[in-house]
């Protein structure tokens, strides 16, 4: 366990795209394991989950827009018996400092579309702050390199018919820098991945 993190942490893995800030001396400095790639955020978790060496992972952004004290909800998620625990913004509990109302409404667009094709009840789609069985990833098959990863992921959930639960969960607004979304481009992108996952049935 590394020092002041609860006792069911047992390993931090933080993938850094080659950044020139501070992040790699700040993660070396509390015990993290370092990797690096900068294809893009879908192919940096791949990464790191398949570095992972624990029963239970945690995916969370580095921007500090997560909240630590959830991580419990997400351990006792899988802890009752699901495959995948995925934070929400928008059932009763959750929130976000950090969505424009266009993002809200093409992540509602993609959250209808989703549960019209595969009968889910997803409340939201495009968040990072989830948990999930290690054994469960070699049964998604992830391949998206970029911020279609989520999607993906919760498609492929899905159509594999995982046990998935979704808990509230607070997103904060970012502590600092600029975030790499780009609300149009990365919109088409995740349309694609939907489309494209429709079609692969």
């Amino acid at each position: 366990m590394l020092e002041g993190l609860p006792d069911y942490i047992d390993e931090i893995i933080i993938v850094d795209g080659h950044s020139r800030d501070k992040t790699v001396e700040a993660a070396r400095k509390f015990g993290a394991t370092v990797l690096y790639d900068n294809t893009g955020k879908g192919s940096a978790l791949r990464v790191g989950m398949k570095s992972a060496r624990g029963d239970i992972l945690i995916i969370m952004d580095a921007d500090c827009s997560h909240i630590p004290s959830e991580i419990g909800l997400l351990v006792a998620g899988i802890q009752s018996g699901f495959d995948i625990c995925m934070g929400s913004r928008f059932i009763q509990g959750g929130g976000t400092e950090d969505m424009t109302l266009l993002r809200k409404l093409g992540n509602k667009f993609f959250v209808f579309l989703v549960n019209l094709l595969w009968g889910m009840n997803y409340s939201d789609l495009c968040y990072g702050y989830r948990s999930m069985r290690k054994d469960s990833i070699g049964k998604l098959g992830l391949e998206s390199d970029g911020f279609g990863i989520e999607t993906e992921l919760s498609i492929r959930a899905a159509k594999k018919k995982l046990r998935v639960l979704e808990v509230p969960s607070y997103e904060k607004a970012r502590a600092s820098g600029k975030g790499n979304l780009r609300t149009f481009s990365d919109g088409w992108m995740i349309l694609k991945r939907i489309l494209k996952e429709f079609f692969m049935r």
